[in-house]
């Protein structure tokens, strides 16, 4: 992890709005001495690069993969994946959602049924503090337009001038007797329910949209208040002074190189403490993941500038299709405080070394030849519950924690109650059977321990050399 930089005091104001427009409360800009930047994304085909992965950078161009470049959220619901994901926040910063299209090619689809026939919905998280997220929902976004086939890469803006949020995506669905994906938008003010769907961009003849993602721009750059880039068959810009009112074609970004056969996923942020702004196109054709190109005009597309490879690194994985927001920094603070490169662990059993901590249909027990192996990987994580003490979280349902529960375990997501903290945090001390393994003792229950018996994981007292052998384990990679 990159060490923080201090930056100018004239980068406060410059940081006080979000690339979105949304203007920040006088108690964050009054703590925004120190922002960066957080990506969401993902990573890749398959159940495990579809899920949502987070990003920082301090600088807007180099960026460190959070978690130790594992998953931060896992999507339970629908096709239990999730690509194309934006990250929202409400005006006053009191709210976070992260949506995103309810999609897992690789694990159960195909492109041809993504196309054709899959989900209507998109997956929405809620958070007040971008880093403890509920549980995630579906959202039905197309089930209203008549032979909607899907919905796609999500994005939200507040409007003003209505006080709620713009929601707008792309469905393949039949108009005029075209089939083809059109951007359409509802109106929302908790992503929970909608206004019925309208078409917003319909291109001519069979010309497919997917991809548009929108910036509210200062009035001293250009002649637009809005500026907005499609995938359309070209990386296309527009501008208009409202979000739903007349959008005037600017060109698009073939004059550098750039076209829709070589790129998509045009993703927007602007540069704290300047009028300068990057947009990141995902090289989908290449497999090569986000790149930046920089401008001090997005409504010029003779104004973008490619960037040469060593000026950038986009990290240890592959960045595709997201959202990046300025950070305040309090919300920096907690982003990289919840998120540190702590490796992931096995819990190695001392007396059937053969067998390791592992969750099955969220029961805890031990096993040997684990398949997944992630199901037996946890990062040992600062105790939920109190200093010096530890707490357990799956590699792969991040936010599930090993948790006790009359004396039973079972994985369980964190619900945010001092009771969970307390069931979930334990005090790592020396193994109860040999010093030189550990012993994981109840933080709740202090004459407890953890233990397996015939190989599910319990919470018991100790009292026999049988029971201290069960309840030492090795912390082991």
């Amino acid at each position: 992890m990159s060490t923080l930089r201090a930056r100018l005091s004239a980068i406060l104001l410059a940081a006080c709005l979000l690339f979105t427009g949304q203007a920040l409360t006088t108690p964050e800009r009054a703590a925004a001495a120190d922002p960066g930047y957080l990506m969401v994304h993902f990573t890749g085909d398959g159940s495990t690069g579809q899920q949502t992965y987070l990003s920082h950078s301090t600088d807007g161009v180099h960026w460190n993969d959070l978690n130790g470049g594992g998953m931060v959220l896992r999507s339970p619901v629908g096709t239990k994946g999730v690509r194309d994901h934006a990250l929202v926040r409400s005006p006053d910063g009191s709210k976070y959602w992260i949506i995103a299209t309810d999609l897992c090619i690789g694990c159960g689809q195909n492109w041809d049924d993504a196309v054709n026939n899959a989900s209507r919905s998109i997956v929405v998280w809620e958070s007040t503090d971008l880093v403890n997220w509920s549980q995630p929902w579906l959202l039905n976004v197309a089930g209203a337009i008549p032979d909607g086939r899907n919905a796609w890469a999500p994005e939200a803006i507040w409007d003003p001038a209505t006080n709620d949020y713009v929601l707008y995506w792309a469905t393949n669905a039949t108009l005029n007797g075209v089939l083809k994906h059109r951007i359409y938008y509802a109106r929302t003010s908790d992503f929970h329910t909608i206004t019925t769907p309208q078409v917003y961009i319909d291109r001519p003849g069979t010309q497919n949209i997917i991809d548009t993602q929108i910036i509210e721009v200062p009035s001293s750059v250009g002649k637009y208040r809005y500026v907005r880039a499609s995938g359309d068959g070209q990386i296309t810009l527009e501008g208009s002074n409202s979000i739903l009112g007349r959008w005037t074609n600017l060109g698009n970004l073939s004059g550098i190189g750039l076209t829709g056969s070589q790129v998509e996923g045009p993703m927007w942020m602007k540069f704290n403490g300047t009028d300068k702004w990057a947009l990141y196109l995902d090289q989908y054709a290449s497999g090569g993941g986000y790149m930046p190109v920089v401008t001090t005009d997005p409504s010029n597309p003779a104004a973008y500038q490619r960037q040469a490879p060593g000026s950038y690194n986009m990290g240890g994985t592959k960045k595709r299709h997201g959202w990046i927001l300025n950070l305040t920094a309090a919300e920096e603070n907690r982003v990289l405080a919840r998120w540190p490169g702590t490796p992931a662990s096995r819990l190695q059993s001392y007396n059937f070394q053969d067998r390791y901590v592992r969750h099955t249909d969220f029961d805890a027990r031990i096993d040997p030849n684990v398949n997944p192996a992630d199901d037996s990987r946890f990062r040992l994580r600062p105790g939920l519950a109190g200093t010096g003490t530890v707490s357990f979280e799956s590699v792969n349902f991040p936010g599930y924690f090993l948790r006790h529960s009359d004396y039973d375990f079972q994985l369980v997501h964190n619900d945010g109650s001092s009771q969970f903290a307390q069931d979930a945090t334990f005090r790592q001390v020396a193994g109860l059977a040999d010093p030189t393994w550990s012993s994981f003792q109840s933080y709740n229950h202090p004459d407890r321990y953890i233990r397996h018996y015939a190989y599910e994981l319990r919470l018991d007292p100790i009292t026999t050399s049988t029971g201290r052998s069960d309840a030492t384990f090795r912390v082991t990679s």
